[in-house]
């Protein structure tokens, strides 16, 4: 099995890449996540691989990060979720966002993601809950840290923002809803971004 490729970049598009390994063009489906991480043509890129063997054909998965292979391989172990699937998932949302998403039980936050309804949402969380605490996450400065430390600090996160809106006079019942409501929103996941978007909501 294929557990690595480095190589130069000889093609890409959103969905796929070919790396030149020593002459041999490898065909690897990637995610939009390692897309925007690669290099011009003719750079040298290094993938984590997936292999996938199935009767008909032979599909290497490529992935920058530990992590977005790792949580790949989780999402197609559950039933339902096939390769094409996880990709899809992955290009949706980050891993840092998918694995809280999970732990938490964040059906809304799942089913916001292209190609997951509600029963593979509730599948994702019902096989996945006891299974993703360990997936590596990188901080975004290189620094891995483990899913269940991020959705710690994504509880801490919506936590001190319920209370900010409580202090502010909204009962805790509605203050509760447009922070869930706030941090299923895409942007930046610090308190003042998030407690202004929970106010832009309260405001409607």
């Amino acid at each position: 099995m294929i557990a690595n490729l480095t190589g130069k970049l000889i093609h890409k598009q959103p969905s796929s890449v070919v790396i030149d390994v020593g002459g041999v063009g490898y065909d690897v489906i990637i995610p939009l996540s390692t897309f925007y991480e690669l290099g011009e043509l003719g750079a040298t890129v290094a993938l984590r691989i997936h292999t996938h063997v199935r009767e008909d054909a032979l599909q290497l998965f490529g992935f920058k990060t530990g992590g977005e292979k790792e949580m790949f391989s989780k999402l197609t172990s559950v039933s339902g979720v096939g390769p094409k699937l996880a990709i899809t998932i992955l290009s949706g949302v980050s891993v840092a966002e998918l694995a809280p998403a999970i732990l938490t039980n964040n059906l809304d936050k799942l089913t916001s993601i292209p190609g997951v309804g509600k029963k593979t949402a509730e599948r994702l969380v019902i096989e996945l809950r006891d299974k993703i605490g360990s997936v590596q996450i990188d901080d975004g400065d290189g620094h891995p840290t483990a899913a269940e430390e991020t959705t710690k600090a994504a509880a801490g996160l919506k936590d001190d923002t319920i209370a900010a809106l409580t202090n502010l006079g909204y009962p805790k019942a509605i203050a509760e809803r447009a922070v869930g409501f706030a941090l299923s929103e895409a942007g930046e996941t610090n308190i003042e971004a998030v407690l202004r978007r929970a106010l832009k909501r309260l405001s409607r």
